[in-house]
């Protein structure tokens, strides 16, 4: 689990836009940038935060 101090200053380094905390299928950890629709893993407890990266969303995340 990411520290939550750290969740609170990550952004996305696109766009510097929030980033949303997700548990994926097999309890995999993605940071989730709604704005670019790009999801970040978390290897280990620690954020990848590299565009290369980064996972394209097939169809951008809404908020519910």
């Amino acid at each position: 689990m990411v520290d939550p101090r750290l969740l609170e200053i990550l952004v996305c380094p696109r766009c510097k836009g929030e980033l949303d905390h997700r548990t994926g299928t097999e309890n995999e950890e993605l940071l989730i940038c709604h704005s670019c629709a790009l999801a970040f893993p978390v290897r280990d407890d620690i954020p990848v935060m590299l565009l290369d990266e980064a996972v394209a969303l097939s169809d951008p995340v809404t908020e519910s």
